[in-house]
């Protein structure tokens, strides 16, 4: 395997990539490129931020609502990009947030021809775009499962987002009680948005029924892996489990 990404960053495994760090306020980025474009994705989530809190700023509700809002045209780019996932996932905008500014920067350098393969990972939401396969380890917090699962993401997925969102692990709200709601498509702003969408609807087990309903009528999704304790729901063409070995 030519590329792992474990347990937030914690055992990282590549060749021929360049691993550096962003920080910008509550922003944090892991980035792999071929070299080290830092100042650039600085500059990038600098802009892209300022852009979000001024609109926040006409728009107070886009950063408050739990529920879709309308679209706006005058609105930037990431924001109209972010009501849109919202809208499709049924979330406020501000769920697709992570997914978002990770795809938009990836993008960004991709298209300026500063790397032809990129991995921007912003809170546990990851945009992927590699000339291979990637294996992404799950992390569940203290479930037994946590960072034993991986996902064999192939090459011709990408570019894609593989965002997780959990209602016991980090600060990212979430009404339900899944240890990990692990999402893959092919828009990361829809799949971090999805991710929680989908994981305010687990508490317990019997909620895999829920999920299991709510995705006939998502099918942007590629691919759902939720951990609960030791109990684990897969579904999706995407999903297939690699060895961590």
């Amino acid at each position: 395997m030519n590329f792992e990404l474990r347990d937030y960053r914690t055992r990282i495994k590549t060749k021929n990539l360049v691993f550096f760090r962003v920080i910008l306020h509550e922003s944090d980025l892991m980035v792999l490129a071929e070299r080290d474009l830092s100042s650039e994705t600085l500059a990038l989530l600098f802009s892209l931020r300022k852009e979000l809190e001024d609109y926040i700023a006409r728009r107070p509700e886009f950063l408050t609502s739990l529920t879709p809002i309308s679209q706006d045209e005058s609105a930037p780019s990431l924001a109209r990009k972010m009501i849109k996932a919202g809208k499709l996932a049924g979330t406020g905008p501000m769920a697709a947030v992570a997914g978002a500014i990770a795809q938009e920067i990836g993008k960004t350098l991709l298209d300026q021809g500063l790397t032809s393969e990129i991995v921007v990972e912003n809170g546990g939401d990851i945009f992927l775009s590699l000339k291979r396969e990637a294996t992404v380890a799950i992390w569940a917090g203290k479930s037994p499962l946590s960072g034993k699962l991986a996902l064999r993401i192939k090459k011709h997925l990408m570019p894609c987002g593989v965002c997780t969102s959990s209602g016991t692990v980090g600060h990212s709200l979430s009404l339900g009680k899944a240890d990990a709601m692990c999402v893959i498509a092919k828009d990361t702003a829809f799949a971090d948005a999805a991710a929680t969408a989908l994981g305010n609807l687990i508490r317990e087990e019997k909620d895999f029924k829920k999920l299991k309903k709510a995705l006939k009528k998502l099918p942007q999704i590629l691919g759902v892996v939720c951990i609960l304790g030791d109990k684990l729901f897969a579904a999706g063409e995407a999903v297939e489990f690699s060895s961590l070995s």
